[in-house]
């Protein structure tokens, strides 16, 4: 199995981009972002998840473990194949994946193309109690630094408050240019928000 591959970018494709590793160039299905940020000629490094059926063989490529991780996760859900596992993924930062599926955010998930309400609704029910006991990774990336807002959020579903509740919560105490920029203070201020009601 191919974990990861760390290369030359030779061409790049609507869906994928050829990767040249010693001398082999490997074709990896990625997300839109990461076709578009990645230049011909420049080196890359992509974790990658390799499908091997009896009519196929595929690489498809994440920037980070978290990324593959919540790729692999995604393919447990029935009826959720590759290149749909890929687009969810590719839509939005995981952090904010993993808060649609704890909170119930079917519209998130049907935003993305190949997804209609039946299919979210199963990501859902099926990832909802996986998601919940892994944990939430937003914050991962941020090193203590400032915070997002689905950080902010993810510490106020976390306290019991309703998705609707913490987004906006979040929204305000973001915008406010007194408040401090890490989640301890965005978290402070959102709960004043809320309490102010």
């Amino acid at each position: 199995m191919i974990a990861s591959l760390d290369g030359i970018v030779s061409a790049v494709f609507g869906d994928s981009l050829i990767l040249e590793v010693a001398g082999v160039g490997y074709r990896v299905f990625a997300a839109p972002a990461v076709l578009a940020s990645t230049p011909v000629g420049g080196r890359l490094k992509l974790f990658t998840h390799h499908v091997i059926r009896e009519d196929l063989q595929a690489l498809y490529g994440f920037r980070n473990p978290e990324e593959l991780g919540f790729f692999g996760l995604l393919l447990t859900v029935t009826g959720v194949g590759p290149k749909v596992a890929l687009g969810i993924v590719g839509s939005r930062p995981i952090g904010d994946l993993q808060l649609a599926i704890l909170s119930d955010d079917l519209a998130l998930l049907t935003a993305v193309p190949g997804v209609g309400k039946k299919l979210a609704a199963r990501v859902v029910l099926e990832l909802k109690e996986k998601v919940a006991t892994a944990g939430v990774s937003v914050g991962a990336a941020s090193g203590g630094g400032p915070v997002g807002e689905s950080e902010v959020v993810a510490a106020l579903l976390a306290l019991g408050y309703s998705a609707a509740e913490a987004r906006q919560a979040s929204r305000d105490a973001l915008t406010d240019l007194s408040v401090g920029p890490h989640l301890e203070d965005r978290v402070k201020a959102a709960l004043r928000t809320l309490l102010r009601g």
